[in-house]
């Protein structure tokens, strides 16, 4: 059975040959991953009909919220980790 949901970010952690444990339950998807020994966590959720993610890949600690084109963007984000 093939992933469908956060399929970008899926294919940019695998790209990246990081290991990741992915979840999807409800008709949203979930991934847990961890760089240079910190855990992050990326948590799909659907407001009404408005999808977006959680996540702390901004902060490391700080969960905040991730609209629109929410995959890019928190691909962004890890891109521009050094």
């Amino acid at each position: 059975m093939e992933n469908m949901r956060l399929e970008k970010i899926q294919e940019f952690l695998k790209e990246k040959d990081w290991k990741y444990t992915y979840t999807e339950e409800e008709g949203v998807g979930s991934i847990d991953f961890e760089n240079r020994g910190i855990s992050y966590h990326i948590w799909e959720f659907c407001e009404g009909e408005e999808y977006g993610a959680e996540s702390n890949v901004r902060s490391g600690g700080k969960q905040e919220d991730f609209f629109g084109d929410y995959e890019e963007e928190i691909i962004s984000v890890i891109k521009s980790w050094k």
